[in-house]
C-alpha cells in the first residue's frame, strides 16, 4: 500500500464507479475518498457529497483528509453539453480551475483530469491523428477540453503543478450506465442485446470511431499517474487508442453471442459530432514515454461485456 491519500471527483460517472476499486486495491479502503454532488444508491466507505464549483469545499475536504492527489472526472459530456453549451462551459470550466487552484494551494503530489478525443476536428487527420495538430473542435465539450489542456500546461509551467491528462476515446464499461456521450450506443447495444429487446442506433453503420475498453482505461490512467515524472513529456493531454470499430463491426461481434439480436440505424444530431472526430488515434507517445500497450480487441471486449452484464442481470433479477 502506498502512503497517499486520494480524491476522486465525480466518483458516480462512468469512470469514477469503475475506478474507485481499482484506487482501493492500490492505495487502501481508507485511502481512497470518494465524491460526487450526488451520494451514491448503494452506501460506500469514505463517500462524500461534494459540490466542486464550490472551491472551499474541495479544499476542505483537502486539508481534512490529507489529500495528495485529485482525480477529477466530473464534467458534462459531448451530446448532452450541445443541449446547453453556456451552462456545460461555465460547469467544466469552473470545477477544472477550482481542482488547480486547490492542488496549487496545498501543493498536492499530483492531479488527474482527463481530456477527450473531443478536442480534434475537422483540421486533424481522420486516420491515426497524431499528438500534435490543430485541435478546432465542433462541440462546446471539445472546446473546454481544449481550453483544459492549455491551462494544465500553464499550471505546470508556472507552478509546477505535476497534472497528468489523456484524451480519452469512447469508453466502454459494464459498471455503469452511459452519460451522455457521441460514443454511448457502443454500451447501450449491449445491455439491449442481454435484455433481449432491439436496438435503434444513433449513429451510422459505417462510422468508425477510437474506443477503448474500461479495463484498458483505468490500467491507462494509473499507469500515467504511476509513472514518474520524468517520464512525463506531454503537460496538456496525451492521445489514448485502444481500438476502432464501426456500429456494423460492433454489432456483428454481438451476433456472436446472441445471432438473433436486431439492430436498427437511425443517426441523428449525435452523427454530426462523430463525423467530426477521428476514426483511429495515434498513442505512440505514451507508449514510448510510459508504455502504454491495450490488451483488448472486440472479440475479448464483447465477451468480457456479456459475462459482467450477465452476472449482473441475474443479480438484479434474485433481489
Amino acid at each position: 500500500m502506498k502512503k497517499e491519500t486520494i480524491l476522486v471527483i465525480g466518483a458516480n460517472g462512468q469512470v469514477g464507479t469503475a475506478l474507485l476499486p481499482e484506487l482501493q486495491a492500490v492505495y487502501g479502503n481508507d485511502h481512497v475518498i470518494a465524491s460526487d454532488l450526488h451520494l451514491p444508491k448503494e452506501e460506500r466507505e469514505l463517500f462524500l457529497q461534494l459540490d466542486a464549483t464550490q472551491a472551499t469545499d474541495i479544499a476542505s475536504v483537502v486539508k481534512k483528509y490529507k489529500v495528495t492527489q485529485i482525480y477529477h472526472l466530473a464534467a458534462v459530456l459531448s451530446a448532452k453539453a450541445e443541449a446547453n453549451p453556456v451552462w456545460a462551459w461555465e460547469l467544466n470550466m469552473k470545477t477544472m480551475l477550482n481542482v488547480l487552484e486547490v492542488a496549487r494551494e496545498q501543493a498536492l503530489a499530483k492531479v488527474f483530469i482527463p481530456s477527450s478525443i473531443a478536442v480534434f476536428g475537422k483540421d486533424a487527420p481522420k486516420n491515426n491523428t497524431p499528438q500534435d495538430v490543430n485541435l478546432n473542435p465542433s462541440t462546446v465539450y471539445g472546446v473546454s477540453k481544449v481550453a483544459a489542456e492549455k491551462w494544465f500546461s500553464y499550471y505546470h509551467e508556472r507552478y509546477q503543478t505535476d497534472v497528468r491528462s489523456l484524451r480519452y476515446p469512447g469508453v466502454i464499461s459494464h459498471q455503469s450506465m452511459p452519460g451522455g456521450g457521441t460514443t454511448d450506443y457502443a454500451v447501450d447495444i449491449f445491455h439491449k442485446a442481454i435484455a433481449g429487446e432491439a436496438y435503434t442506433c444513433f449513429l451510422s453503420q459505417d462510422t468508425m470511431l477510437p474506443m477503448i475498453y474500461i479495463e484498458d482505461a483505468l490500467r491507462a490512467t494509473i499507469e500515467l499517474m504511476e509513472a514518474p515524472a520524468a517520464q512525463i513529456s506531454v503537460r496538456s493531454a496525451y492521445n489514448l487508442a485502444g481500438l476502432s470499430f464501426t456500429p456494423a463491426a460492433l454489432l456483428a461481434s454481438i451476433r456472436e453471442h446472441y445471432p438473433d439480436f436486431v439492430c436498427h440505424f437511425k443517426p441523428d444530431f449525435r452523427q454530426e459530432i462523430a463525423n467530426s472526430w477521428p476514426r483511429s488515434i495515434d498513442d505512440a507517445v505514451a507508449k514510448a514515454d510510459w508504455g502504454w500497450q491495450p490488451a483488448y480487441d472486440l472479440p475479448r471486449l464483447t465477451a468480457d461485456m456479456f459475462l459482467h452484464l450477465a452476472a449482473k442481470y441475474q443479480t438484479a433479477a434474485k433481489q
